[in-house]
């Protein structure tokens, strides 16, 4: 959908439920889960999201930066990736101007990586903080305005799984108001490395 601007609340609501489902039935049945067996199937403890709430959908302009800096971003590993950060939403929650980075894997690039922490870290949402991603085809409306929204925000594969390696969330975007919306933290301990099937 090219156009996300005249969904109405119902259909956007659809689409989340659906989005979240077909989520759950990835990482309960597919082989390519990021859990190991063990914890598939009839031992899935289940993803768990707070309701869909649309005051945490945003439709913003991307505030582009003149100069588009290198980041070098620390993964969980001790690793390093870098990104472009290539512009700035600007928007407001409860009243508090917010601001987020929008990063570009590199100038070829076409989607936007929008990691964030907020104030439910570590008690309901992952301790290390949420992903959005934006693709062009899914999240930009015909004037050029991107759909920012919380309600798909989503957790590092880390939080399921220690085996994997995230970036963890720049500084910048560590955000001072709590963003009840998109996924909460895994209900389970995450999967010992040793546990993963590669």
């Amino acid at each position: 959908m090219t156009t996300p601007d005249p969904e109405t609340d119902d259909e956007w609501t659809e689409r989340i439920e659906h989005d979240r489902q077909a989520k759950v039935e990835y990482f309960r049945d597919h082989p390519r889960s990021p859990l190991p067996p063990d914890m598939r199937g009839e031992a899935f403890p289940g993803l768990a999201y707070y309701d869909p709430d649309p005051d945490y959908r945003f439709v913003l302009e991307l505030h582009e930066h003149e100069e588009k800096e290198t980041v070098t971003v620390e993964t969980t590993a001790d690793g390093e990736q870098t990104y472009l950060r290539w512009g700035e939403f600007r928007f407001e929650i409860d009243g508090e101007e917010c601001t987020l980075q929008a990063y570009r894997p590199d100038r070829d690039a076409d989607r936007f990586w929008v990691p964030f922490r907020d104030e439910t870290n570590g008690e309901e949402t992952y301790g290390a903080g949420r992903y959005i991603d934006l693709e062009p085809d899914e999240h930009r409306t015909e004037d050029g305005r991107w759909v920012l929204d919380f309600n798909a925000a989503y957790n590092p594969t880390c939080a399921y799984n220690y085996a994997y390696e995230c970036p963890l969330i720049p500084m910048e975007n560590w955000l001072e108001v709590p963003v009840e919306a998109g996924e909460k933290d895994f209900p389970a301990e995450p999967a010992q490395p040793h546990g993963h099937q590669h």
